[in-house]
């Protein structure tokens, strides 16, 4: 049987409301050369259902099931078991424009030294209505995508496509990453191979609350500093020790983790900058790092992240008044000017 030129990565796990419409933009693709894998990661609503009547009708659709095992061991599992010289990525909540596959495959065909390629998106919220004021500009260049990536991610995961060789080489998706999965990734591929955005939105991307960017701000920013961590380790030549991990250790046990003094306070300060405009992650855990953070500062390990008191202001605004006047007070304790 001949392989098809993609394979299609959909990890599913209860997207019965908007699954159809994710299914209906992969199979009407423009082009039809590709399996779409789909992993149904132990759901518990309609989506089982859903994913047997699609499968039952397109023979490209393969599906595997499973106990709820989270997005990176279902990625892997596709990574595995993928027939195809690309992967595309997709998620269950997501739309896919009809050109998509034949705008990434065409473009990685004539670049053979690119190895993944996302899209600019278009958000929609949970209705399918466009995303009143969504704009989001993801770098086209792969020089300008490596230059975002030492700060933050500059691809849309569920919009990328990828060599499958270039994948597996770097072992695919690690198990510490969870919740910034895709930014590790980048982060040891763009030593391997170029990355770029195409200059056109190819994605329809859903916004709803139940999202892990949503509901997982801390542990994000926490795995992001982690991740640029390891690739400075990899890049002077060191062992990089997460490749190992199965979750992150403790932000205060990085110092012998990494054998590397002050790297704790270093996380403490990325991790303070990247939560300051989510009032949920400032309301609940995000105030206790902050509080270590205002040690650190104190203690001279590093300079004060700037614009703390702003977010005072912005937890009243958001209805999160005793977490602004929490804030208040450790600045003020610690001494931090406005």
């Amino acid at each position: 049987m001949t392989s098809p030129r993609i394979s299609v990565a959909l990890s599913v796990y209860n997207n019965a409301a908007y699954l159809t419409a994710a299914l209906d933009s992969i199979l009407a693709q423009c082009f039809a050369d590709f399996e779409l894998v789909i992993v149904d990661d132990g759901s518990t609503d309609a989506s089982p259902a859903i994913i047997d009547r699609y499968a039952a009708r397109d023979p490209r659709i393969r599906v595997i099931r499973q106990a709820n095992q989270g997005l990176i061991t279902s990625l892997n599992h596709i990574i595995d078991v993928a027939r195809g010289e690309y992967i595309a990525r997709m998620d269950g909540d997501d739309i896919a424009l009809p050109e998509r596959f034949a705008r990434q495959l065409a473009f990685l065909d004539a670049h053979s030294d690119h190895g993944v390629v996302g899209t600019q998106i278009r958000g929609i919220t949970e209705s399918g209505a466009p995303r009143p004021g969504h704009k989001v500009e993801y770098p086209t260049s792969s020089d300008a995508v490596a230059e975002t990536l030492a700060s933050r991610s500059p691809l849309c995961h569920p919009s990328v496509m990828m060599r499958r060789e270039v994948l597996r080489s770097v072992g695919g998706y690690r198990a510490a990453y969870r919740h910034c999965e895709d930014y590790d990734l980048w982060l040891r591929l763009v030593d391997r191979t170029r990355m770029a955005n195409l200059p056109d939105p190819l994605l329809l991307y859903r916004a709803s609350a139940t999202q892990v960017s949503n509901r997982h701000v801390l542990a994000q920013n926490f795995g992001a500093s982690v991740a640029r961590i390891a690739r400075a380790e990899r890049l002077a030549g060191r062992p990089d020790p997460t490749d190992d991990w199965d979750s992150l250790p403790p932000i205060e046990a990085m110092d012998s983790a990494f054998g590397r003094p002050g790297l704790s306070a270093r996380i403490r300060a990325d991790v303070t900058r990247g939560i300051l405009f989510s009032p949920d992650a400032l309301a609940g855990e995000g105030l206790s790092l902050i509080d270590a953070h205002l040690e650190d500062v104190r203690q001279q390990r590093v300079p004060p992240v700037p614009a703390l008191w702003r977010t005072v202001a912005r937890l009243v605004r958001h209805h999160r008044p005793v977490a602004g006047l929490r804030l208040a007070a450790a600045l003020a304790a610690h001494a931090v000017r406005r």
